[in-house]
């Protein structure tokens, strides 16, 4: 299967956080084996972006804590044979700030997943995978998976 071609087309309803954080670690185990990789996550706040990143690093970086970085902007778990690369592009209000935390040296060297991709405008990289988490009824999200290039 191509590069980033791996649950692209995908929709599914999770109804847990653990059900979240397993569709993530779904992603981590088809993303094993690459030097790199984008996944742009999007999703009103409290949507499930932290979990689904915490079920790629089960995979990606075991025994890493997971935790969102809000107030870093980026946090590096390396415990895998790759370096998994967690931003938080909520406070992000331009490319200058994009460049002042380093994002484009972390491009090229491992997996970054992005919470508030949308924030990054043009400075997205293509390709890359887009990960929209949507609240629904009773608890659950939809998750979408779809392939930009």
């Amino acid at each position: 299967m191509p590069e980033n071609e791996i649950l692209s087309g995908v929709v599914r309803v999770t109804r847990s956080e653990a059900d979240t954080e397993a569709l993530g670690e779904e992603l981590g185990r088809a993303l094993l084996g690459r030097r790199q990789a984008f996944v742009a996550l999007s999703g009103e706040l409290g949507a499930g972006k932290t979990a689904f990143v915490r079920g790629m690093a089960r995979v990606l970086s075991p025994g890493s804590a997971v935790r969102s970085p809000t107030y870093t902007v980026v946090n590096e778990y390396c415990r895998g044979p790759v370096p998994l690369y967690h931003f938080d592009l909520y406070r992000i209000t331009g490319p200058d700030d994009l460049w002042s935390v380093g994002y484009h040296e972390y491009l090229d060297s491992g997996i970054c997943v992005a919470e508030w991709a949308e924030r990054a405008g043009d400075e997205l990289p293509v390709p890359h995978l887009d990960v929209t988490i949507s609240k629904a009824e009773g608890g659950a999200r939809t998750v979408t998976v779809s392939e930009v290039r």
